[in-house]
């Protein structure tokens, strides 16, 4: 019977752009009611990119998932598609205009510009007594309070409507957030005030006073604080804005006998492509007709232009050189190389740390705890003093000065900035939490051909025993012509230089790890290491001196055999890459241990080992032996990392607590891990390493401020100081610090964006 589950549709994926975030407390709450909306699997949200990642079950529409977010308060709109994205990165590129959220300039000025008269008077008065004595002689307190009850009203309701929009409804669910916190706040200075400036009677002696510099002061102080932290915010997400910018926006295809210029979204796979020097690939595709050399650096970091001749691969976002090119696409879209690294970055920075969790506990009771101690605080001062003036000062501090929007902000922003800066070195983490395990790995291991070295063999020496070397040549080519492995390739060349007729072989098996087999114009034939010759019982005795002495000199052994005896002696070479050395001194700089594991003979494993410096090595391995081989690491020393590119490593890949996949890697390496190279420069695996590092280090400074601020500023703005001789903290100042705290989690993530890397 068929498995009832083979064909059963797979969950989709949605994304969506979420409105109406200010905190940390927001993007729990929107992650609760996505969670629990229809059809919903798992969310993801984002509080730095303002974004949400479902799991959904099929069929589930994004109108069902967002009218649940609606009825959480907030509300959110689809991921637009990548031809769209990349046209709005082009035209803010042009224009200069990039979101500051929900602060508009226009706002801002407003508030500054109503507030900056209320802020000189009241507390320049303080600083200059003669300013404080003009303003007494000339319009007068009664006056000056009808002034700024009008001024702080417009700021209170114009601008600053925007936390009664967000925080009153939160507060209708029982829910409060941020903006709540500075609704009552404000709300509660500048309605003390109101009351006090229209109905003064009502107070006891002395308590009428007004603090319309607070609420309007504070209102400007955290739009303020909102729109820099947009602004550096944006800065984190530069990494993809200039990904998409790399989109070609249109592009000149053939129709007929004529060439029209069409919008990149509109190209077919099939069309045909014309390129003219100094433009862009538009979308991946393989050359027709032309040569010339194409600057693929976005892609390999490599600065030499790379020849581009008939039946090349080209790779949309790359720039073409002097000549001209015909291509035909064969991607286009979301399926462009360029599409899925853009997909990539941002998968990666939508993940949620493991560190994250404790985050997420501490936001989740935070505001209700502040209104808590905000309540606590105005009762007791009420008691102490007997002033209701100096105890709605103090709460109201309570309520400004907390700041959970630092604590939201404190993990996302660095892995938005850290994995931005990766993708812009060549570095693509598949998985966010991959930046904290990376951290905390205390060995890499690498595959050996394709990996530690180029990956194209040449073959070295040729022996036969019974019959002639070119037909031992052709015979063993015939076989490799099938196989994936580069020392295959290395046959193959072979025969082509020396222009031998290759016959076809049929019955092609393969066997990773050991080698691969046919039948050749009627003959069983076999080639491969030593092992699979005794697997298939070859005895190689007379080859064995000679093969031994071979594999000393750092040349791979490779047997032939044809009708189960032996045939003929192959060795291949492969050299190290430009650059291995450096790359294992760099990861051995940071204290990681290095290994190899590879499927090769122990004396070329040897010598690669020992001409690069490598601690460990394990060869003659077979797939399934690599992955445990990880495991022994993970014993020894701890979390292991593995790095290599081939169909036979993809089992060590996926073992690893990371896997590094080499950017000429096979599919299913690629799939297998966690970290992607958009090249083959083994120096990003040292990059990947220092720079998983450095994000946890600056995720951890974020979260020691966002929590150290709160553990002492908030007892300061209850009082604590006070019977010490200390101050009882201004609400301006309470504001300001807020504000600030923010925006110093969001620069101190931005330092990341200045990591050199290694190579």
């Amino acid at each position: 019977m068929a498995d009832d589950h083979s064909t059963s549709p797979r969950p989709a994926r949605i994304a969506l752009d979420v409105t109406g975030m200010t905190c940390g407390g927001c993007a729990r709450r929107v992650e609760t009611a996505l969670s629990a909306a229809p059809g919903v699997i798992e969310a993801n949200v984002n509080f730095a990119a303002r974004r949400a990642d479902l799991l959904v079950e099929p069929g589930t529409e994004a109108s069902t998932v967002i009218e649940a977010l609606k009825q959480a308060g907030y509300d959110g709109a689809p991921v637009k598609g990548f031809a769209e994205r990349a046209q709005a990165a082009h035209d803010a590129d042009a224009h200069g205009a990039h979101d500051h959220g929900e602060v508009s300039r226009g706002q801002l000025w407003l508030a500054g510009l109503l507030t900056l008269p209320i802020f000189l008077i009241e507390m320049g008065g303080h600083l200059v007594p003669a300013l404080h004595a003009v303003t007494m002689e000339g319009p007068g307190r009664t006056t000056l309070n009808w002034v700024f009850l009008v001024l702080a009203g417009i700021v209170q309701f114009g601008p600053g409507r925007i936390f009664y929009r967000h925080g009153l409804p939160a507060l209708l669910r029982v829910a409060p957030e941020m903006n709540t916190l500075v609704m009552l706040g404000t709300s509660a200075a500048y309605g003390y005030s109101a009351l006090a400036t229209i109905a003064p009677g009502l107070f006891p002696e002395g308590q009428a006073h007004v603090y319309f510099e607070a609420s309007a002061m504070v209102v400007t102080l955290i739009l303020l604080g909102r729109f820099l932290e947009a602004r550096a915010r944006g800065r984190t997400g530069d990494a993809i804005r200039k990904l998409l910018s790399l989109q070609a926006k249109t592009a000149r295809v053939r129709r007929g006998d004529k060439v029209v210029e069409l919008a990149v979204e509109d190209v077919l796979p099939g069309d045909v492509i014309e390129i003219r020097p100094g433009e862009r690939v538009p979308v991946d595709g393989r050359v027709t007709a032309g040569r010339s050399y194409v600057d693929e650096s976005m892609l390999t970091g490599e600065p030499v232009p790379a020849e581009k001749t008939q039946s090349d691969t080209v790779t949309g976002g790359t720039v073409n050189g002097t000549g001209v090119l015909d291509m035909e696409a064969t991607a286009v879209g979301a399926d462009t190389v360029l599409a899925r690294i853009v997909a990539m970055v941002e998968e990666a920075q939508g993940a949620k740390l493991p560190i994250q969790q404790l985050v997420d506990r501490v936001t989740s009771v935070f505001v209700p705890v502040v209104i808590a101690l905000a309540v606590l605080t105005f009762a007791v001062w009420l008691i102490v003093s007997g002033a209701v003036s100096l105890a709605l000062v103090a709460s109201v501090s309570v309520l400004i000065i907390a700041c959970p929007c630092a604590m939201g902000l404190a993990t996302p922003v660095s892995i938005m900035t850290g994995t931005g800066r990766a993708a812009e070195l060549g570095v693509l983490f598949r998985r966010g939490d991959a930046l904290q395990t990376l951290a905390r790995v205390k060995t890499i291991a690498f595959d050996k051909t394709g990996t530690l070295t180029q990956g194209k063999p040449a073959l070295t020496d040729l022996h036969a025993l019974g019959m002639d070397e070119d037909a031992a040549l052709a015979l063993a080519a015939a076989l490799e012509a099938r196989s994936e492995h580069p020392i295959a390739r290395a046959v193959v060349d072979a025969a082509a230089n020396k222009s031998l007729t290759v016959p076809e072989a049929t019955e092609f098996t393969a066997e990773t790890g050991y080698g691969v087999s046919g039948t050749v114009e009627g003959r069983t034939a076999a080639t491969g290491a030593a092992r699979y010759m005794d697997k298939l019982g070859v005895d190689v005795a007379n080859f064995a001196e000679r093969a031994e002495k071979l594999a000393q000199e750092g040349r791979a052994p490779l047997f032939l055999a044809v009708d189960g005896k032996p045939a003929a002696l192959l060795a291949v070479s492969d050299p190290i890459k430009p650059g291995a050395r450096a790359a294992i001194d760099a990861l051995h700089a940071l204290g990681l241990q290095t290994a190899m594991i590879t499927g090769d003979a122990q004396s070329p494993a040897d010598s690669v080992a020992a001409e690069l410096g490598v601690d460990r090595v394990r060869a003659e391995t077979l797939p399934a032996d690599k992955a445990e081989e990880i495991k022994a690491l993970r014993a020894a020393a701890g979390p292991a990392a593995f790095a290599g590119d081939g169909v036979n490593d993809a089992p060590a890949l996926a073992e690893a607590d990371v896997g590094i996949a080499m950017g000429a890697g096979t599919d299913i390496a690629i799939e297998a891990a966690d970290v992607v190279l958009s090249s083959d420069d083994l120096s990003r695996v040292a990059d990947a390493a220092a720079l998983s590092r450095a994000t946890l280090s600056n995720i951890k400074q974020n979260l020691v401020w966002a929590f150290g601020y709160n553990v002492v500023l908030i007892p300061v703005a209850m009082g604590a100081l006070v019977p010490f001789g200390g101050p009882l903290l201004s609400p301006v100042l309470a504001g300001a610090a807020m504000a600030a705290s923010s925006v110093c989690v969001v620069l101190n993530a931005l330092r990341l964006r200045r990591f050199k890397a290694a190579g």
